[in-house]
């Protein structure tokens, strides 16, 4: 399987972290795709689907109807096209923001002034500059690596002028890698704050232990 593929190739590489990191993160960022939706990884899963995205809609949808405004974001932007495509066809409107996007203040004032109840942003592009207060739900459909991101992100709803409490989902895919990574950054907040850089690249004070640890 791809797991064990990808598995046994990192396991190959971590005696030296600093040497062989860009592999390790790559392989490590094709099993974080694999949790999200297959098809990311290899389109013949076209058919699998993503239970991420049920689960969003099934949320959205809920929380729409009684008049709330809802922030949903993912580091991998293909993901986001899929999420689109999906939100597109269960007729639910929706901004959207990335760091290609070329009109970003149409795409805010889309969501800003209530033509769409949810705004779609890839964690990178909603990191700083943006005051959301509109939202008062926020859906991080991955995991990142460094939590300090997905926190700057989430604290665009957090901004001076929210009236209302803010709920915070994180979606995390039972057996996969992600519970791995959460595990880890639950046991290495400040590491991570310190060692990780602004693309999520492993750094060099992650040791191959830590790395090792994610496969268990």
């Amino acid at each position: 399987t791809q797991l064990q593929r990808e598995r046994q190739k990192v396991l190959g590489l971590v005696d030296n972290v600093q040497k062989n990191r860009f592999e390790i993160f790559k392989s490590l960022t094709l099993l974080r795709q694999l949790s999200l939706d297959p098809a990311l990884v290899d389109t013949k899963h076209e058919s699998v689907g993503s239970a991420k995205v049920d689960r969003l809609v099934s949320d959205l949808t809920e929380v729409i109807a009684v008049g709330h405004r809802a922030l949903v974001f993912s580091q991998f932007t293909r993901y986001l096209s899929r999420v689109r495509k999906r939100l597109e066809s269960e007729g639910i409107d929706y901004a959207y923001l990335d760091g290609r996007t070329r009109n970003r203040e149409a795409a805010i004032a889309k969501f800003k002034e209530g033509e769409a109840p949810v705004f779609v942003i890839s964690l990178k592009a909603g990191g700083v500059g943006l005051n959301l207060t509109e939202a008062d739900y926020c859906f991080v459909l991955d995991p990142w690596w460094n939590p300090a991101v997905e926190t700057q992100a989430v604290d665009r709803a957090h901004r001076i002028g929210q009236q209302n409490a803010v709920m915070v989902y994180r979606y995390v895919s039972v057996g996969t890698i992600e519970e791995k990574v959460m595990e880890l950054k639950a046991r290495k907040a400040a590491l991570f704050s310190e060692v990780m850089d602004s693309d999520g690249a492993l750094a060099g004070a992650l040791t191959a232990e830590d790395i090792r640890g994610l496969f268990d």
